[in-house]
């Protein structure tokens, strides 16, 4: 398959959840898994990319290495990144045989190269007693200080834990603000973030509902989060079946902004292929004017939409996408829905109503 033109790939390898997504001394910068060994999983590294405008991205060295007797297992998992003083921190959960997975930091003054904290892990721990299932920080600014929330699991129930610091080196343990096993044995890259006076929480399942990315509306009190819909607090704004991890981070302009991975685990390198998974395009939150969510790709990214694809159709009721012949997508839907589709080498991506829902296709 050719390269992509508005997608970023990486070169060689492996890769799969965004991490670390920042604007950092004038330039997009952003982070993911990686193997660079194979197109496969293996021992993860944290690649490197960088943008001015959110389309076009420069594959930058290895940032994380797996070379600390606490990475010695599975290596440098999914994490986050915050500036602090014009210094440029990254969390991730590092993986050794002896601790399981805890959580570690880095720190860069030029964004490219990193120096691990001598004091790692910084959280050793689970609360939960238990580290096999906990990971995924990602940290935020909360009323002067710091807030970190970590995707956990213990006896087969997902939870969500709240940890807080003054400096981004001590922890304190809040307590659990979600838990429930229908998500399956661990939550999967939680972030919490602010939009206008909302708080939304969203969070990866291990498990397909059918959705496996998942959003709640509430607000947060720097210890709870209070759901607005107690009864059905969970909906999902992204559909289709190559989304998932995604991450979010403010910009400059304060846009919220998200990259998710495009691609899903049931998903196999075919022979020959150099490289594994993609992003998705980069998509603005905002609440429209009735506070509900919606998400639609970046104004950078709005000229490459169109409002009509030759994968995309609608005929009795049903949307499909259908590639070579193979339908990748086949949806009901009663009346037909506004599409703005945005098509790259090998992926589909649509936005239905304003943003309302989006379906992402990764068709190669």
């Amino acid at each position: 398959m050719s390269d992509m033109y508005y997608h970023f790939q990486n070169r060689e390898g492996w890769m799969n959840d965004p991490n670390g997504l920042v604007f950092f001394k004038g330039r997009y910068h952003a982070f993911f898994q990686h193997y660079p060994f194979a197109p496969r999983w293996g021992q993860m590294h944290w690649g490197h990319t960088v943008s001015d405008d959110l389309i076009h991205w420069e594959e930058q060295p290895v940032a994380l290495y797996p070379d600390r007797e606490y990475e010695n297992s599975g290596g440098c998992f999914s994490g986050s990144a915050i500036v602090k003083d014009g210094r440029l921190y990254l969390f991730y959960t590092s993986v050794s045989e002896e601790l399981g997975q805890t959580q570690s930091m880095a720190w860069s003054d030029d964004g490219i190269k990193f120096t691990k904290y001598e004091g790692n892990p910084i959280i050793r721990k689970s609360p939960l007693g238990d580290n096999k299932d906990f990971r995924d920080p990602k940290v935020f600014e909360y009323d002067g200080g710091y807030r970190m929330i970590v995707g956990a699991g213990k006896d087969n129930i997902a939870k969500i834990l709240l940890f807080a610091s003054d400096d981004l080196i001590d922890w304190e343990y809040k307590g659990e603000i979600l838990s429930d096993r229908k998500f399956g044995s661990c939550i999967e890259c939680p972030d919490l973030f602010r939009i206008e006076d909302k708080y939304i929480l969203m969070f990866s399942s291990m498990v397909s509902l059918p959705h496996r990315v998942c959003f709640a509306l509430g607000d947060f009190d720097g210890e709870r989060f209070i759901f607005d819909n107690e009864e059905e607090p969970i909906f999902a704004i992204e559909t289709g079946p190559d989304f998932y991890a995604p991450q979010t981070f403010e910009d400059p302009e304060g846009r919220r902004i998200l990259i998710a991975w495009m691609y899903n685990w049931n998903r196999r390198a075919g022979s020959g292929q150099k490289h594994v998974g993609a992003f998705t395009v980069p998509r603005q939150l905002e609440l429209d004017l009735n506070d509900e969510l919606i998400m639609f790709p970046v104004e950078e990214a709005c000229p490459l939409l169109k409002k009509e694809s030759r994968f995309v159709s609608y005929d009795r009721g049903r949307l499909k996408v259908i590639f070579e012949g193979r339908t990748v997508l086949d949806r009901p839907y009663a009346e037909e829905p506004q599409v703005m589709v945005l098509e790259d080498v090998g992926v589909v991506e649509l936005f239905i109503n304003g943003g309302k829902e989006n379906i992402t296709t990764y068709i190669c």
